[in-house]
Parts: C-alpha cells; sequence; structure tokens
C-alpha cells in the first residue's frame, strides 16, 4: 500500500511542476485562462488514458495511481479554479464568474468524453 502513496506523490510532484509552468508561460489577464488550458487539458488526458487502458491489466497499479490520482489530479487545479471563481465574484465580475463556471464544466466534461471517444474509435 504505502507504493501506491510513493507513486501518488511522485506523480503529484511531477503534475504541479507542470500546472506550475503553464501558469508562468500562459498569461491569464483579466480570465483564468491557464486554469481553464490545464482543466481542459488534463480532462482530455485522462479520458484518453482511461479509454486506451480500460482493460485494468495493461497498466500496473503502481503507474496508475502515479499518472491519475498523483499527476493528473495534481495538474488539473479545481481548488484553483474554484478560487479563481471566487476571486472573480469578489472583484465584482460575475458574468466572468459564471463564464469561468460555464466554460471549466463544459469544456472538461466534452474533453473527458471527446478523449474517450477518440481513444475507442481508434482501437
Amino acid at each position: 500500500m504505502w507504493t501506491h502513496g510513493l507513486a501518488v506523490a511522485c506523480g503529484g510532484a511531477v503534475g504541479a511542476l507542470a500546472r506550475w509552468l503553464v501558469g508562468m508561460y500562459l498569461p491569464s489577464k483579466g480570465f483564468p485562462w491557464a486554469t481553464l488550458f490545464v482543466n481542459v487539458s488534463g480532462s482530455l488526458a485522462f479520458g484518453m488514458l482511461m479509454a486506451a487502458l480500460a482493460v485494468r491489466e495493461l497498466m500496473p497499479d503502481e503507474l496508475r495511481v502515479f499518472v491519475f490520482a498523483g499527476l493528473l489530479g495534481a495538474f488539473t487545479t479545481f481548488s484553483t479554479f474554484s478560487w479563481d471563481t471566487f476571486a472573480l465574484f469578489q472583484q465584482g465580475e460575475p458574468l466572468r464568474a459564471l463564464l469561468n463556471i460555464a466554460a471549466n464544466f463544459a469544456l472538461c466534461l466534452a474533453a473527458v468524453a471527446g478523449g474517450y471517444t477518440l481513444i475507442n474509435t481508434l482501437k
């Protein structure tokens, strides 16, 4: 069991570093673009990997938790999304806050479904 925890921690370190790099290189002036990007791209990767790895034996458990719970868990940033949305409300930007909620919800759901469908059509 400790190997799973170590795998999550290592994946989380990689995902958090990747998330930070996106934030450094994708400016978010007036709208949290970096958060939206990581949430959508992480959701797309999650959907594609879930479809590609539908058979559990294709990936050892430690690698699964490294990728899904660790790397993608740290890379996609729901807590940052929540803070960004709260901040937009606090700044008197309710329309931008609602746009952020709608865009993250719709695009991330579409990305998961699209990634899953894409990989299933390639099988």
